[in-house]
């Protein structure tokens, strides 16, 4: 169980406290992660990417969600997360102009993807990586 207190402690100590602005510690979160994160890392989506609510919550044919996802990236599939970049955008990324690229390779065919880093958690619960990614995911979606 995760104790949020504590959780936003870490976060206030890696971005600098709860009043610094978003941008600047946006930046910091990104060092820290850098010097921080055990890379590759197996990770997987930490939820249905953005494409995927047509098939996943809407009408959308669930026979047309397996075709898409030989071509596009899917947070049911596993992948190794390579880099984080500060600069990395692409059309797979939800919050393309906030959030960090994650260099990603899918697991079950090497196809290579941009992800939003928010999106994304690591399957080993157990991994220093985990909370690392469990924290920068809480601090954007609640600090933006």
């Amino acid at each position: 169980m995760i104790d949020l207190d504590q959780q936003f402690a870490r976060i206030y100590e890696i971005i600098g406290g709860k009043d610094t602005p978003f941008e600047q510690a946006g930046q910091r979160f990104y060092e820290h992660l850098c010097s921080a994160l055990s890379l590759p890392c197996e990770v997987t989506g930490t939820e249905d990417f953005n494409w995927e609510e047509y098939y996943i919550f809407g009408p959308g044919d669930p026979k047309e969600h397996e075709r898409l996802r030989k071509s596009q990236p899917s947070y049911m599939d596993m992948y190794d997360l390579l880099i984080i970049k500060d600069d990395l955008v692409s059309p797979w990324m939800l919050f393309r102009t906030e959030d960090l690229g994650a260099h990603v390779r899918r697991k079950s065919d090497g196809r290579e993807f941009i992800l939003g880093l928010a999106e994304l958690e690591p399957t080993d619960r157990k991994s220093e990586n985990y909370q690392l990614l469990a924290d920068y995911s809480v601090w954007f979606v609640n600090f933006r």
